[in-house]
């Protein structure tokens, strides 16, 4: 799977996620940091790319909505240290069927994982 990680996850997540068969860009690679989150959103749909951030303002379905990107997976953490962050994203994608969640928005926190289908978001509009 094709994945971009926003500025706000940790770097070492590109190997992680590499050693587990993605291929995984980042956004300071691209020279996207500091960008709008529209400019980092446009750039991972162009690419057809998986983004995964730490930032929430991705989870407006009204700016973002599903089944209008790849896929997105939005971590929040009561603690959103870097380790805790990177295992988390680890956890998610060991143990999680990632691969059918296309064009879903996915909500991790500690507890559950809130996945929001594209057919979902057109039921709220």
């Amino acid at each position: 799977m094709k994945i971009k990680l926003d500025e706000n996850m940790p770097l070492r997540l590109a190997g992680i996620l590499a050693k587990l068969g993605h291929q995984t860009d980042t956004v300071p690679e691209e020279g996207l940091s500091g960008r709008d989150d529209t400019e980092v959103w446009e750039a991972s749909r162009k690419a057809e790319r998986f983004l995964i951030t730490h930032d929430l303002d991705f989870s407006d379905m009204r700016r973002f909505t599903p089944g209008t990107h790849h896929r997105l997976l939005i971590v929040r953490l009561g603690d959103p240290g870097r380790n805790a962050l990177v295992q988390s994203v680890q956890t998610i994608f060991e143990t999680e069927d990632i691969e059918s969640r296309k064009g879903s928005l996915v909500l991790a926190t500690e507890r559950k994982i809130r996945i929001r289908r594209p057919e979902q978001a057109s039921d709220n509009t």
